[in-house]
């Protein structure tokens, strides 16, 4: 990973991938920034990326050929797929070992479930978050991987096949009571700095809602927007930023590593997380598939067990679905 990059907001928004700011344990980002991991230090953090659990859902995975049928002829004949893939932090993707080693993570499991369902071989490329969406369209990439949120915008542009239901949350550096225990309302950051990831749903929901502190009458927010997660995590250890907005999931389990110090402030909003396909890829169909095949086998559920996502657990996956938020 490169030294921190602070990027100045733009008015033009960009939406990409939700990214899952780090657990100081992995000073990458999930979903969003850089695809490198970085020694703890590089950053002034605390500790090296952490072992990944031990057990192995994904093992027992076989082909199942009904589902496998579902895909295009020539892929059936090629064997392989090629891989976009944002690999950051724990509990999406992340280096437990180095960027020389095997990633790890939920989304990780979960695509190569997918994939020895449908009997094929994943070619995963490193890719930057903001750049794995435009490459499916140019073809460079047969699927895209990295927390992708489903939004109205991407839908346009992008097919989406559901894999688990994450969004929007906050965190603050332990200690800091000013915000109480949960954000619920986006009046409640009026005055303050957010940190957020670059090109992100975060970065689009605060650019886009920013009037809300005018409407209130009161002093507005502004934004931080940052190129690498360990950036916004070392911005908000050192004061310089007072709350951070990633995904859920990448908050909590960030806030569980003592080494963080910081606290979670509750889920904001809910969203559909989904592999993604340039619009129109006759893909989806069999993803669709193995995803309820692993479903419905238990093992979809030991994937998410295993790296704590229980509670982001979906019941069938869908194609496409519209943009739909829950709080």
């Amino acid at each position: 990973m490169n030294l921190p990059a602070i990027r100045a907001r733009r008015p033009r928004l960009r939406i990409a991938a939700p990214l899952a700011l780090l657990p100081v344990l992995a000073l990458t980002a999930c979903g969003a920034g850089s695809t490198a991991a970085t020694p703890a230090g590089a950053q002034g953090a605390a500790a090296p990326a952490s072992a990944p659990p031990a057990d192995d859902p994904v093992a027992a995975v076989r082909t199942v050929a009904p589902v496998a049928a579902l895909l295009p002829e020539d892929v059936r004949a090629s064997g392989t797929l090629r891989v976009g893939s944002s690999v950051g932090t724990p509990p999406g993707a992340y280096y437990p070992n180095g960027a020389d080693k095997p990633p790890a993570g939920q989304d990780i499991d979960l695509a190569d479930a997918v994939a020895k369902v449908l009997g094929l071989k994943l070619e995963r490329q490193d890719a930057s978050f903001e750049t794995i969406l435009p490459a499916l369209g140019s073809g460079k990439y047969d699927v895209g991987t990295g927390n992708f949120g489903v939004t109205t915008e991407r839908l346009k542009t992008i097919d989406f096949v559901t894999y688990i239901n994450d969004g929007q949350g906050f965190a603050v550096k332990t200690g800091n009571t000013a915000l109480g225990a949960k954000v619920t309302d986006l009046t409640q950051l009026c005055g303050l700095t957010i940190g957020t990831g670059a090109g992100t749903t975060f970065e689009a929901t605060l650019t886009a809602r920013k009037g809300v502190c005018a409407d209130a009458g009161r002093e507005p927010y502004d934004v931080k927007v940052y190129a690498e997660n360990g950036a916004t995590l070392t911005a908000l250890q050192q004061g310089r930023i007072d709350v951070v907005m990633s995904t859920i999931n990448g908050l909590r389990h960030q806030a569980a590593q003592p080494a963080a110090q910081t606290t979670f402030l509750g889920e904001f909003h809910r969203l559909d997380v989904g592999f993604a396909f340039k619009k129109g890829s006759p893909l989806t169909p069999a993803f669709q598939a193995a995803v309820n095949e692993l479903i419905k086998d238990g093992t979809y559920a030991r994937i998410l067990k295993k790296w704590g996502t229980t509670e982001s657990a979906i019941d069938s996956s869908r194609i496409n679905p519209p943009e739909h938020r829950t709080s």
